[in-house]
């Protein structure tokens, strides 16, 4: 045979192989990225975007994360772009509704990021913790160094956070706070360092997980009701009850838990000093509050232990004769069980909005 005849044809059909693989190629990768999991990003703002002479949006913070197409398809939004410290509660109900009706109206979606300020970081993941109903995972995420610092994380974070939201093995584990390269229970975490990038921790919990190179590591669980569990619902609550924080010290007055009774607090959280330990005239400021109806919850400053439910809380020492003011502050004690008084504080305002009877809110603390 003529080898003059046979090139052309080999050119030809190597021309035609071109044009195939050329044409495949684009349709292989599209079929590839279809089959990725949708993941949702809803921006609130924080450190996290916080450049100088203005805020990344959502669009400008999806951007940023290097080769987030090879874990999920990503779509966002700007729902706030303010520091954490600015997010209202009003805010928090309207984000705890938005990400129950994604979820509803979206059954494709394998999870969402939220980003937020480290410095309320734990309250917000909190709050979605308790009031998010899907399995489906909400993962909160956050930086310590703005995007117009040097070191700056927040890239690699929010990124973290999308494969979080895409693994399957996220779900059914409550809301859940990615940075520094660690999966934490929204639940038991806690900001512990004002400054350092490892300041997100659970303390003697531990954390439930990693993110690494090659893939998304659980190796912890979180048992406490979340999640389908959840009996809270607050599609109609239209504002959360007022709670505050007053912290036990040596020579406390009772006037500040008075003035936050008479200002309309709902509900007082008391940081006592141990176990149980109040100052000063702390105790007549807690009786006053009892009389006028608003629950207490006793939990420990230390930053960690559990206070447990008594029947005696409020008494006096044992084997003294109980008042009337003392039954009476009794009967509207609750035992903060292991959370911190700001985790205390935001499951009782979320509590307060289904129920006013004590028991109902000790059970609640000690299943959440």
């Amino acid at each position: 045979m003529n080898s003059t005849r046979v090139r052309p044809q080999l050119w030809a059909a190597a021309a035609l192989m071109c044009l195939l693989a050329g044409l495949l190629q684009p349709l292989a990768a599209q079929r590839s990225q279809a089959s990725l999991p949708r993941v949702h990003f809803v921006a609130t703002g924080g450190t996290i975007s916080n450049k100088e002479g203005g805020r990344l949006t959502a669009e400008e913070l999806a951007k940023s994360m290097p080769g987030v197409e090879r874990y999920a398809r990503l779509s966002y939004e700007q729902f706030a772009n303010v520091a954490s410290s600015e997010l209202t509660l009003s805010q928090w109900l309207g984000l705890s509704k938005h990400v129950n009706g994604l979820f509803a109206s979206d059954k494709d979606l394998a999870g969402i990021v939220v980003t937020s300020g480290t410095d309320t970081l734990e309250e917000t993941a909190f709050f979605l913790h308790l009031t998010v109903r899907d399995p489906r995972p909400v993962v909160v995420v956050g930086s310590m160094r703005n995007p117009s610092t040097v070191g700056y994380e927040g890239a690699a974070n929010l990124l973290e956070g999308v494969r979080v939201a895409a693994e399957p093995a996220s779900r059914n584990k409550g809301a859940l706070v990615v940075l520094n390269d660690e999966i934490n229970s929204a639940r038991n975490v806690t900001k512990s360092d004002a400054l350092r990038l490892q300041t997100f921790r659970s303390r003697d919990y531990g954390q439930l997980g990693v993110v690494d190179r090659d893939r998304v590591v659980f190796f912890n669980q979180i048992v406490q009701r979340h999640n389908e569990q959840i009996e809270f619902d607050v599609t109609k609550v239209t504002e959360l009850p007022r709670v505050d924080v007053i912290m036990v010290y040596q020579g406390a007055s009772g006037d500040l838990i008075k003035a936050a009774v008479d200002n309309g607090a709902k509900g007082i959280v008391i940081a006592v000093a141990g176990a149980g330990a109040t100052s000063g005239t702390q105790n007549e400021g807690l009786a006053y509050a009892a009389s006028k109806g608003v629950f207490i919850v006793t939990s420990t400053r230390t930053g960690s232990g559990r206070i447990a439910p008594s029947q005696r809380q409020g008494d006096g020492p044992p084997g003294s004769q109980v008042t009337p003011e003392q039954l009476r502050r009794r009967q509207f004690t609750i035992a903060g069980e292991d959370h911190t008084p700001i985790k205390a504080r935001v499951l009782l305002m979320v509590a307060l909005t289904k129920t006013a009877d004590r028991n109902e809110l000790q059970r609640i603390f000690s299943e959440y």
